[in-house]
Parts: structure tokens; C-alpha cells; sequence
């Protein structure tokens, strides 16, 4: 059946449904309940952990439509695939005994790999893979997420973020793709058509949902979930081309943001749910709120008078699904207002609908179908061998003096600090918790960096430091230990965390890593600093002492080899900034900064600048032409520019294209990626690659806040070459 045919033939099986449906049946589907009000604690032993009168009131009594979230085992973990499979398939029978046989879809967030299944592929984070500047490689985590997840029984997952990571002080920074609204937006429609294929009703493919529409990554003080302040154009500059790029790859559900923009919670914009996300975009999925963020209208953003109130303007502002998460209140008080006929039928069935559609979509309207095994889709060698690459591929060399790296086998290292014998500070939150920090839960076959160094090691590899992030360092004798080796690695950043557990007042290192920092290179060996976590964290009075920087950001469970596969030259590191480094706390510049910010004494000078990355080979690019020098409006313009290995190893490069309207009648940004390509060189080879720039990459938000193209002059820039061209009414 084609797709036009299949899509009218789910559309007729949904009104006939929902023609059948009885009000309480409607308010059920857009009602979502987190796991532990229908699981059992995990002392009572039970096998799935499920209190099954307690499912049937969730699902029969109270006909609810989504469950989230990980069963009670301690401390909310990751399950084992086999509690997965046997709590879904409880789930979904309690929903075959139900009227209608309308399936639960259970939400999870798998938001690198199969995040709370036990042994999954856990790929670097969002942070990190943009820093590959590889879609192929977001497209092949995305394959592999949903094979995983789909495996574990589970049907839907809270993933990508397409919030757009701007404020390094947010401590979500690192689920976004950077800084770049192109970047982002290649990367996550990558991730998206690798997860959900041409059909995600297919056995091993899976919905995605778009995180968190929209402003949410935007805080003015860095704080999570708090007040974003976004003129129009800047949302239509920057925040809403991601989301649009989303919608256009076929996402089908999208999460609100949960906190404010311009003083509107996102659970109560009309304008931004309504209006702009299914008017201008076109999006025909369902919306879902975040945790308990219809409640908070009224307990939280003193929006809603009552409960009720805020039931009421978040269902008519767009939200077609509530996770509520702990109880049935938004059941109850929809069926109270639409009985009252405060939230008309109209509202609520165009709001089910959405979620049937979704959920005959994605196939789960089939109860004979089974479960793609786990054999053979679930932590395979090819999955573990991709999750290395992109691990490798990801990881920065930012500073390299002297050629001071790539490091000899043989050589003696002092590895030292908190980050450098530790899985979790490489994997960050959403990793077997919530926020990631379990250590002794983490799978013991992975290397930690320490550990990778030794395994790789022909000479002698010593760590000094604690167990635990928070551990007393012992500086002396770190400090009298480095006098035994030749070279010092020293290891900093960030303990994992996620959300407002991880919000921070300063970009400012701790001053017993900047203590530790400072003693090490004052005894004199050649120190190489390795910075994981998931923020920029200020670094440069320690990184101008020392020859080598490597930062890591978040590279996943394959972390550790790979950043001992580049120090010791067994790969050669080809990773790029997505953000902009900062060189001081508040020296917060976006690389596609406007030219007032680069004027007179103000300057765009991060410590790093977006798309810097060092290689253990040389490249140049040359010969940037235009293919026409004028064009008219409405018509394509081809670039073409050549790459060449100049130095003596193989290796990756990723050739970086910005564009700048010259004048407008609205100011432009000095430049912006417009588009981007990997290539891997031999020494000596050289290859050309041309580039197609749309009317779209030269247009911007014009006054009347539409999207534009004006006549006049552009300038296309890669590497130090600049070429222009002019375009003409």
C-alpha cells in the first residue's frame, strides 16, 4: 500500500474508533501515568514489578492511553531486557481486555542508546555526537536506539532535543546539538530518519518526539526551567528552524517546554502550539506536556486560578497529552470540563485522534505481532563497533604543542583527577538513572580512561585519585608521584547530572580541580588536560600552561578507548566544537555573533571558536569558486571548493561553509553555517566537493517578521578563502 493510501486507510480506522469512543474513553487516551502508579516496589520480588488491580484501574477503570518512566527498581534504574519485554506485555494484555482494545503506548527516554535497558549501546550525547560532524553517524545511532528500544518492548521515545544549546551555563546543554541552528538541524533529521526509517510501524524502527517546543534551552539566568526572554525574530532566527526541520523528517510527537517565554509557560501557548507549530509548520502529531506541567500552570506559574483552570487553558492552548504523572486528576477534571462544555468535544476529539493516529502508526494496533527479538538486535558487536567510531570521532584536540600528542606506547603517564577513572562523568545524566551518577551500576566491561590507557599501554600507567567524583584529591601526592613519569594526564570537569539537579552559579571549574591544575603543572612535567562532563567549564588560565588540551564533552560507554586510541595516535582525532568555547565565565559570544559584537572593543575571542579541531595530519582547502557570480532571485547557487591532505597520516576532515548577507534591511550575523562535509584523505590526496545553497540558506526574518530574500551582496567563506557572489530581483 502506498503512503497516501495507508495514511487515508489509518484515517478512516480512527473515526471510526473515536465514533465508538465514550467521553471517559477520550479523556483516558489523553491521560499519561509515570510507571510507579501501577508497579510494585521492588522488595515484593514480583516478576514483571506490576500490582495488576492497580493496572486495571490505570488501564480498564481509567482507560488511560500512555505509561512512562522505569519500573520501581532502587534508585529508578535500568531493567533488564526481560522485565521490559514481560512488563510491556502486561501492559499491552490489560489493554486487550479493555472495550475498545485500544493499546497503551509506553514513552521512554532512550536519549543516547537504550538508556534504561540494562547493557545497551550507549552512544556519546547530543553534545558530543554534533562534534562528529557525522550525520551518518546520528543517522546509524538513531537505527540503533530504536532497534535496541524496540526490543526491550518499549514503543516510543522522548528524543532528540532540537532546542538549540545557546546558554553553556543550562544544564541541559549537553542533550542539545550545539550552538548552530544548521548543525542541529542535520544532525537530529539525521537521528530521526535513521530511527524511524521510511515506516515506523516496521518491527525495528520507533516514533522519536521532538524536545522541548519550544524556548526551553534559552534561560536568561542558566538555571533550568526558568523564564526564557526571545523576541519574535529570534524564535524564528533560531529556535523554531530546528523544530521545523523535526516536523518536515516526520517526528510525530513533540514534548512543550516547560518553563516560559516572554512571561507564557509553554503549556499555555496558544500562539506557539497552535498557531505557529501546526498552522505555519504543519505538523498533524500530538503534543505532550512535560512531567506535571499542566499541575504547575497552577501550583507552579500561578497562571490557573484552580486545578481545573489549568487543565482547561492547556488543552485549549494545544496540549493533547498530559503526563501528569502520579495520579488521575487531569482525567477526572477534562471529563468535569467538558461535561460543563468549558473544553468542547471538538477539542478533544481532534486531540484523540492525533494519539490514535500515532498509535496505528506505529503499529501497536496488531496484538499478534511480536516483539523483535533480542537476539541479534540488541548490543551486537556492529552496534558496540558504531558506538566506538562515533565515541572516537566525537573527542576534540584543541591545543597540541609541539606535536606533544599523539603519546608513544612506552611512555610513563601519571593519570590523574576526578574524571579520569570514572564511567559516568562520560556518559552524563539519562544513563541508568535519571541523573546518571550510579557509578556502581555501570557495566563492568566498559574502560574508564585510566583503564583504556593501561589496557593500551607498553610502559607504565599509574592513576592516583579517589573512588568517587567528590573524593579528596591528595595533591601532594599526586604532585611527588608525577616526579616518576614522563608526562601527566590530567583529568577534570564535571560529575553527570541532568535537569535542575544540575544547575550551577558559575562556568568557573571548582577550586580543588583549579588547585590540583595548578600544582601539577607548577612540578614540571608535560601535562595533557582531558576535560569530560557536559558544559564548557573555564579553563584558560590552566590551558595556556599546558601543551595539551583534549576535550570529551559526554563520548558515551566507549569513551574511554577512544580517547586512549587518539592519545596514543591509534586514531587520529578529527572532532569539531559545535559550541563556542568560552575563555571566561561571562564571555559568552555565539560564533554567529551580529558585527556589533565584534566592534570597536568588543571582540569574539573564545578560547576555542565553533568548528575548531585539531588533527595529527595537516589540511588545506582551496580553489572556493562560485559557479555564477549573479543569480536571480528564487535560484540555487553551486560552490565549489577542493580539500587536500597536506601532511603524512590518513585522515578525517570536515570542510565548513559560512555565508554572510552582506547589507540587510535587518542586521545579519558575520557569518552562519550553511553547510557542511566530512571526507576522509590519505596523505597527499586531495578531493573536490561542491555545495548547493537554496533560496532558503540566503534568507532571514525580515521586519514584517516573514522570511525573506533580498537583492544585493553575499559572501561565501571556507577555510581562509572567501567568494562572492550578488543576487538580482
Amino acid at each position: 500500500m502506498n503512503t497516501h493510501a495507508a495514511s487515508e486507510a489509518i484515517e478512516d480506522k480512527v473515526k471510526e474508533l473515536l465514533s465508538q469512543m465514550t467521553l471517559e474513553e477520550k479523556a483516558g487516551q489523553m491521560t499519561q501515568i509515570d510507571f510507579s502508579v501501577v508497579g510494585t516496589p521492588a522488595v515484593s520480588g514480583e516478576e514483571p514489578p506490576i500490582d495488576r488491580t492497580r493496572l486495571e484501574d490505570a488501564v480498564i477503570n481509567h482507560h488511560v492511553g500512555s505509561i512512562l518512566n522505569v519500573p520501581f527498581t532502587p534508585a529508578n534504574r535500568a531493567a533488564p531486557i526481560g522485565t521490559w519485554r514481560k512488563i510491556t506485555a502486561a501492559v499491552q494484555e490489560a489493554s486487550q481486555r479493555t472495550r475498545l482494545k485500544i493499546p497503551v503506548i509506553y514513552g521512554i527516554d532512550a536519549i543516547h542508546g537504550a538508556t534504561y535497558t540494562q547493557g545497551a549501546a550507549l552512544f556519546p550525547q547530543a553534545i558530543s555526537m554534533a562534534a562528529t560532524f557525522n550525520p551518518e553517524l546520528s543517522f546509524k545511532e538513531g537505527e540503533i536506539t530504536a532497534r535496541e528500544v524496540r526490543a526491550s518492548g518499549l514503543q516510543w521515545n522522548f528524543s532528540p532535543v532540537m532546542d538549540i544549546g545557546r546558554q553553556p551555563l543550562w544544564p541541559r546543554l549537553w542533550e542539545t546539538y550545539g550552538e548552530d541552528v544548521h548543525l542541529a538541524s542535520v544532525m537530529g533529521t539525521s537521528y530521526i530518519k535513521g530511527h524511524q526509517g521510511d515506516d515506523f510501524s516496521a518491527p525495528d524502527k520507533l516514533p522519536t518526539c521532538l524536545k522541548h517546543y519550544v524556548g526551553y534551552s534559552f534561560p536568561i539566568n542558566g538555571k533550568d526551567r526558568t523564564p526564557a526572554w526571545i523576541g519574535e525574530r529570534m524564535l524564528r532566527e533560531y529556535f523554531l528552524p530546528t523544530f521545523e526541520a523535526g516536523v518536515q523528517a516526520g517526528a510525530p510527537t513533540v514534548m512543550v517546554n516547560s518553563s516560559e517565554v516572554d512571561g507564557i509557560p509553554g503549556h499555555a501557548n496558544y500562539q506557539y502550539l497552535t498557531t505557529i507549530l501546526r498552522g505555519e509548520m504543519g505538523f498533524k502529531g500530538f503534543t505532550v506536556s512535560d512531567w506535571e506541567d499542566i499541575k504547575r500552570l497552577y501550583t507552579r506559574d500561578k497562571l490557573a486560578a484552580t486545578p481545573k483552570e489549568a487543565v482547561k487553558i492547556a488543552v485549549m492552548a494545544g496540549v493533547d497529552m498530559s503526563m501528569v504523572p502520579f495520579d488521575f486528576t487531569f482525567y477526572d477534571l477534562l471529563v468535569e470540563l467538558a461535561r460543563s462544555g468549558e473544553v468542547p468535544m471538538s477539542r478533544i476529539d481532534e486531540a484523540v485522534s492525533r494519539i490514535l493516529t500515532v498509535k496505528f502508526q506505529t503499529g501497536l494496533f496488531d496484538p499478534e505481532r511480536p516483539v523483535l527479538p533480542a537476539e541479534g538486535n540488541f548490543a551486537t558487536p556492529e552496534a558496540v563497533e558504531t558506538n566506538r567510531q562515533a565515541a572516537r570521532e566525537a573527542i576534540i584536540l584543541a591545543k597540541n604543542d609541539n606535536h606533544i600528542l599523539p603519546l608513544k606506547k612506552d611512555a610513563s603517564i601519571l593519570v590523574a583527577g576526578p574524571t579520569a577513572n570514572l564511567l559516568s562523568v562520560m556518559n552524563g545524566g539519562w544513563t541508568i538513572t535519571w541523573q546518571g551518577d550510579s557509578e556502581s551500576l555501570y557495566p563492568q566491561d566498559k574502560l574508564t580512561v585510566f583503564e583504556a590507557l593501561q589496557t593500551k599501554s607498553a610502559g607504565k600507567v599509574t592513576y592516583v585519585g579517589g573512588q568517587a567524583f567528590d573524593d579528596p584529591i591528595d595533591v601532594d601526592k599526586v604532585v611527588a608521584e608525577a616526579q616518576n613519569h614522563d608526562y601527566v594526564l590530567l583529568a577534570l570537569g564535571e560529575k553527570p547530572y541532568t535537569e535542575t539537579p544540575g544547575n550551577i552559579d558559575s562556568l568557573m571549574l571548582d577550586q580543588k580541580q583549579i588547585d590540583l591544575a595548578n600544582a601539577v603543572i607548577e612540578a614540571g612535567k608535560p601535562v595533557i588536560l582531558l576535560m569530560l562532563g557536559g558544559r564548557p567549564r573555564v579553563i584558560t588560565a590552566i590551558a595556556e600552561k599546558v601543551p595539551g588540551v583534549i576535550l570529551g564533552f559526554l563520548p558515551g560507554m566507549e569513551g574511554g578507548e577512544a580517547i586512549a586510541d587518539i592519545i596514543y595516535g591509534d586514531y587520529n582525532p578529527n572532532g569539531k566544537l559545535p559550541i563556542s568555547y568560552p575563555r571566561n565565565t561571562n564571555d559568552i559570544v555565539p560564533y554567529d555573533h551580529k558585527p556589533t559584537e565584534s566592534f570597536e572593543f568588543n571582540t569574539y575571542k573564545p578560547l576555542y571558536p565553533f568548528g575548531h579541531g585539531l588533527s595529527y595530519t595537516t589540511f588545506e582547502t582551496r580553489g572556493l569558486s562560485v559557479e555564477k557570480s549573479q543569480i536571480k532571485m528564487g535560484e540555487n547557487v553551486t560552490v565549489h571548493v577542493s580539500v587536500k591532505n597536506t601532511g603524512t597520516l590518513k585522515g578525517k576532515e570536515t570542510v565548513l561553509l559560512y555565508l554572510n548577507d552582506v547589507a540587510a534591511s535587518v542586521t545579519r550575523p558575520v557569518r552562519q553555517l550553511k553547510a557542511f562535509k566530512k571526507v576522509e584523505l590519505e596523505p597527499g590526496q586531495e578531493q573536490s566537493l561542491s555545495f548547493t545553497l537554496t533560496p532558503r540558506d540566503l534568507s532571514f526574518i525580515g521586519i514584517d517578521m516573514k522570511r525573506i530574500v533580498e537583492p544585493g551582496e553575499f559572501k561565501v567563506m571556507v577555510g581562509n578563502e572567501t567568494a562572492g557572489f550578488s543576487v538580482t530581483e
